[in-house]
């Protein structure tokens, strides 16, 4: 009889064990997702505040190599990477825009501001912002893309675009034709 009792009293106490080996591997998977709710957003809102500022260097690297092109017959090539957003250069209104979707607030909602030569628009949408960056350049250039007045938009991608830019001299409109266009 006692060692019946011995025998069940060991395999209560095997079983205690594995009861609250489970509840204490509960409470870690719970501490760990409590924390990670917390941390993931920051931690997108960081990613997303690089991107922006990698976003702008780019935007004013393509000012740049364009307001220092030269005479006519010189042609520049940039490598450009886009992670994500879109690039968009814009023939006919001769501008160059640049769009992404954001957890990060870049400037104040709905207000225009200035980076150098670049306007900076952030708007609030349902679960995002949009941010776009634009360089306007229909004063001094009439930019064209593979020699047509008409948008392309780059799209983001794992890997670097090659955008080459060609200055053809002046038009009939006394502005400076720059020729874009993609390897």
């Amino acid at each position: 009889m006692q060692k019946r009792r011995r025998k069940n009293f060991n395999q209560n106490c095997k079983g205690q064990v594995w009861i609250e080996t489970v509840i204490y591997t509960l409470i870690a998977f719970v501490m760990i997702g409590l924390i990670l709710s917390f941390a993931k957003p920051k931690i997108e809102e960081l990613q997303d505040q690089a991107l922006l500022k990698q976003s702008t260097e780019m935007m004013k690297q393509i000012d740049t190599t364009i307001l220092t092109m030269g005479a006519a017959g010189n042609q520049r090539i940039l490598e450009i990477g886009i992670k994500e957003g879109d690039l968009k250069i814009d023939g006919a209104a001769d501008e160059i825009i640049f769009e992404l979707e954001s957890q990060s607030v870049y400037s104040e909602p709905g207000r225009e501001i200035s980076d150098g030569n670049i306007i900076v628009l952030t708007e609030k949408k349902s679960g995002y912002n949009l941010v776009t960056l634009t360089r306007n350049y229909s004063a001094d250039y009439d930019l064209r893309f593979e020699g047509k007045n008409e948008q392309k938009i780059i799209s983001s991608s794992s890997t670097s675009y090659k955008l080459t830019i060609l200055n053809e001299g002046a038009g009939t409109d006394s502005r400076i034709i720059l020729n874009m266009s993609v390897i």
